[in-house]
């Protein structure tokens, strides 16, 4: 961490000194010709500071003042450690809810339209049997085509009478009886994206109802746009409108404000701005059970990892797991991708019919507590490409070398991208996590092994393919004595005496060099 000197005071003579005053009100006196007692002109001098002292204290007790009603606004945004666009207003109390990556259950991948009251029950008494309320999936979300086409006479959107007879407050009721929170969707346009009301000029009116109704967060589209000259907004002002729907509704009704899950699919790149107006955003157009598919998503996020943290995340869509003709390999490697870089979990699978490898998968404690970690919000990044050079955009084969912090250690994961079999190795420095001239134990997080200690690199052999490899490493020590070369990484090693043990000018791959040096081959190293 870098250190700072402290400031010290100083004084910039920006105007005159009292002695310098007092000099120069003596020399005006005498050019006056006025010849006062020394008496007089010490009452004089007394009461021209006391005038002073007057002005000096006047000024600082409205300093005062302007910080004290400055202080708050200024002093959140540090905390936050975010910067406010002017286009994109805070809402002060989003970051009350939503620390970490909610999990849960969404209602589309499995069901798109057809849902209804009996369906969605099912599917939280499921997840309450199967245990997947236990490992942290607290939601049950409905998304589109719940309600009527049609708004009522007095202007509020309608429950679908058929689907849902015993009306929302009873679905929100069984649902917090089961230990789960209740999610609800509408849009920022017209219509939703199944033309069902949206909430454009109604914000306030639905969010209120929503809370009536029982419900805890919000996904909110971007289909149904109004025209520009009726909008005259970009999408920052479209989803701030909602957003300072649920500020006011939290500040007049005393409760926490409703979760905000922003659903503009990546297109005004929220990642920079959404954090000021929610707590999720969506960072792509939508998923599907399909491993091109899941890439895509995967190479678009790699290069914005770093926005997710405490109170703020890239939401990467509903899981796949469970649907389509994912593999066995692709369904961990999809639910891996999701968890480590922190990505809402939102199962959408028929839970009635859920295989039993499915099960684990959804259920692995420890990726899931990877997710969910208290202590450190942020996401994996890159540390390398693979078969790209760093920072290639490529749907096909996006980064395969990911590394982050966790409060129990250096998390990586290997992503084999390739249609066949691969051998992933790095070298543990190459993640900016790992401490040169350690060694460190090695936990997997889907065999649930510990698998012996690590000494500068580190191979996973026989990677299936678009499969993964996920690892916890922790500090074990030292390395071990007397190891060649002295640095993991060769690059610009020196000695304390000045001598450079790399090959200057080739670098460090050229094997012609490295053999008349004496050193060992690469492959060796």
């Amino acid at each position: 961490m870098d250190s700072q000197e402290p400031l010290l005071p100083h004084h910039e003579n920006g105007g005159e000194s009292d002695s310098d005053t007092d000099r120069r009100v003596r020399r005006q006196n005498c050019h006056d010709g006025t010849h006062l007692k020394k008496l007089y002109n010490s009452k004089f001098t007394l009461v021209l500071s006391f005038k002073t002292l007057l002005v000096v204290v006047a000024v600082l007790l409205v300093a005062a003042l302007a910080g004290t009603f400055m202080y708050p606004y200024t002093n959140r945004n540090k905390d936050k450690d975010t910067e406010t666009s002017p286009s994109s207003p805070e809402t002060p109390n989003q970051h009350t809810v939503g620390k970490l990556p909610f999990m849960g259950y969404n209602t589309w991948n499995a069901y798109y339209c057809d849902i209804d009251e009996k369906k969605v029950l099912e599917s939280a008494r499921l997840m309450k049997s199967l245990g997947l309320i236990d490992v942290g999936y607290d939601h049950m979300n409905l998304d589109d085509c719940y309600s009527e086409k049609e708004r009522s006479p007095s202007g509020d959107i309608v429950a679908n009478k058929q689907r849902f007879p015993s009306g929302m407050n009873y679905l929100t009721d069984q649902l917090h009886k089961l230990g789960l929170k209740a999610g609800i969707y509408s849009d920022s346009g017209w219509v939703t994206c199944q033309r069902y009301p949206g909430s454009f000029q109604n914000e306030a009116r639905d969010i209120k109802l929503f809370q009536d109704w029982g419900f805890d967060l919000l996904k909110y589209d971007n289909c149904g746009v109004p025209y520009d000259s009726i909008v005259k907004e970009g999408l920052i002002g479209k989803y701030t409108r909602m957003a300072k729907a649920i500020d006011d509704l939290s500040n007049s009704s005393g409760k926490p404000p409703i979760l905000f899950s922003l659903c503009e699919w990546g297109r005004a790149q929220p990642w920079i701005w959404a954090r000021n107006l929610g707590q999720t955003w969506r960072t792509t157009e939508d998923i599907g059970p399909e491993w091109w598919i899941l890439s895509k998503i995967i190479n678009r996020n790699s290069f914005i990892a770093w926005a997710s943290d405490f109170y703020g995340h890239n939401d990467m869509d509903i899981l796949e797991v469970g649907n389509g003709q994912l593999t066995y390999d692709e369904a961990k490697s999809h639910f891996t991708a999701w968890a480590l870089m922190k990505s809402p979990l939102l199962i959408s699978t028929n839970l009635a019919s859920i295989s039993k490898q499915t099960l684990e998968i959804l259920k692995n404690k420890e990726i899931i507590a990877i997710n969910q970690d208290s202590v450190v919000g942020t996401s994996i990044i890159p540390f390398r490409w693979g078969i790209n050079t760093a920072w290639t955009h490529n749907i096909t084969h996006p980064a395969q070398y990911w590394s982050g912090q966790s409060q129990n250690g250096t998390v990586i994961m290997l992503l084999n991208v390739l249609d066949h079999p691969a051998n992933m190795f790095f070298n543990l420095t190459e993640s900016p996590w790992i401490r040169a001239g350690r060694q460190y134990h090695v936990r997997d997080l889907w065999t649930h092994t510990n698998n012996g200690t690590a000494v500068r690199n580190f191979t996973a052999h026989q990677v299936p393919p678009h499969g993964v490899v996920a690892l916890l490493l922790t500090d074990a020590g030292d390395e071990p004595a007397g190891l060649w070369p002295p640095c993991a990484r060769f690059e610009w090693c020196m000695d304390q005496n000045g001598t450079r043990l790399d090959n200057i000018g080739f670098g460090e791959g050229n094997e012609d060099t490295r053999r008349r040096r004496g050193w060992p081959a690469l492959d060796a190293v």
